[in-house]
Order: structure tokens, then C-alpha cells, then sequence
């Protein structure tokens, strides 16, 4: 099994923290487990450190901490797994992420939660219909089909240091999958399941000024990368 690094960027999650730290080392894919604070104001590094995690600090914007993460990786990892602090990607699947890049036939594996089981609630309707349109657009620019920018992934740590990510906000998943389609490398989407988050609230689809925000800087990413 390659060397297995996973980030969760976590902006006040101190609720559903620690029980996505445990899942996660219960599946003993990870050698390393980083949480990378995105600024919280709650108990959030408190909570991870003491469910086994390692803490980072980024400054707010979920790409900034997801490339705070990748600064804090060891030396030794091969592999980078992503996922959300929230409860709501299922760790107990890491392993079907990890094994085609472990294997060598993958570069990067996507989980698809349009394509998996949803439990009720757990995706809104923008949430879907932007990961479906943006998937289309992708095949029109690339002839990569994805049908979701779930946050739930897999990637060979020397190819994500090639693809130079810039994007410091919402707009890091797509960024990844553009760059990634771009370069030729080796893709594959899978479907996972998704649940409805454990704690908290939504930083994105609980509020309209989330969605709104997130969209605006999806569709910014989505022109400067297609346009680079």
C-alpha cells in the first residue's frame, strides 16, 4: 500500500470533527492525518488533536487550507485523499479511492455523489445541477466526464505538485479537476455514498449568502483555468 496522507480543511466544525478523524483512522489507510484549521473560532483543533489528528493553521478560504495541507504532508506520502470535515463524505470507502492509484493503473480518483447513494437532505438541488453542468462544460473543454466536483478524492502527491493549484476558495475542487484533465492524467470517477452532515452548519448550502459566494467563485475558477 503507497504512503497515504489525508487532509480535511475544517472552518468550525468542532461538532462532527473528532468522529471524522475516528472513522478516518479506522479504515488504516492513512499513515498521517492532517486537519487543516481554516481559522475557526470554535473547538475544532482542540477536538481534532484529540481524536489523532494532526493540526495545521491556513488562513480563511477552503482552498487555502486544503494547500496548507498539502505543505504539511511528510516527505513519504505517494498518495493525498481529501475529504470534508462535516460528517458527510463516508471514510469507510477511502479504501476504493486509494487502491487504483496505489495499483498504478490511476492517477486521481473522484468520488461522484450524484452517482452513489444520498441520504435524503444531504445535497441540495444547486448542489447537484452545478456539478452536472460543470461536468458538461469539462467534456466539451477536455473529454473527461465527471458528474460531480465532489470534495471526497484521491490524487498521486507528485501530480498534484505539478499542477500548480492557485485557487484559494471555493473553486479548489474544480481547479483540481481541470488541471488534472488538462495534463492527461489517468481519471477515474467513482460513485460514493453521501450523508447529511453530523454537526454544524453548512458553510456553503446553509445559507443563501453561501451559495451565492461559492457559485460566483466556482464560475470565476471555471473562466480562469479554461482560459489559462
Amino acid at each position: 500500500m503507497s504512503n497515504v496522507s489525508v487532509i480535511i480543511p475544517a472552518l468550525n466544525e468542532e461538532e462532527p470533527i473528532a468522529g471524522v478523524v475516528r472513522e478516518c483512522l479506522a479504515t488504516g489507510v492513512p499513515n498521517d492525518l492532517i486537519v487543516a484549521d481554516n481559522g475557526s473560532t470554535d473547538r475544532t483543533a482542540e477536538r481534532a488533536r484529540g481524536a489523532g489528528a494532526r493540526v495545521v493553521a491556513a488562513p480563511r478560504g477552503y482552498g487555502r487550507a486544503c494547500a496548507a495541507g498539502v505543505r504539511a504532508v511528510s516527505p513519504e506520502c505517494d498518495v493525498v485523499v481529501f475529504l470534508d470535515g462535516d460528517g458527510s463524505d463516508v471514510p469507510a470507502l477511502m479504501n476504493q479511492l486509494v487502491d487504483p492509484i496505489a495499483r498504478g493503473t490511476h492517477d486521481f480518483v473522484i468520488g461522484s455523489r450524484t452517482r452513489g447513494h444520498r441520504e435524503p437532505g444531504s445535497m441540495n438541488f444547486q448542489q447537484i445541477a452545478s456539478g452536472r453542468i460543470a461536468g458538461l462544460i469539462l467534456r466539451l473543454l477536455y473529454g473527461i466526464r465527471y458528474t460531480d466536483m465532489c470534495p471526497f478524492r484521491a490524487i498521486r502527491r507528485d501530480v498534484l505538485a505539478k499542477l500548480d493549484m492557485r485557487e484559494e476558495t471555493y473553486g479548489w475542487n474544480l481547479e483540481m479537476q481541470m488541471k488534472a484533465a488538462r495534463a492527461g492524467l489517468r481519471i477515474l470517477e467513482i460513485p460514493v455514498n453521501h450523508r447529511r452532515r453530523a454537526g454544524g452548519e453548512s458553510k456553503v448550502s446553509g445559507t443563501l449568502r453561501g451559495t451565492f459566494v461559492a457559485g460566483a467563485r466556482i464560475i470565476a475558477t471555471l473562466a480562469r483555468v479554461a482560459l489559462e
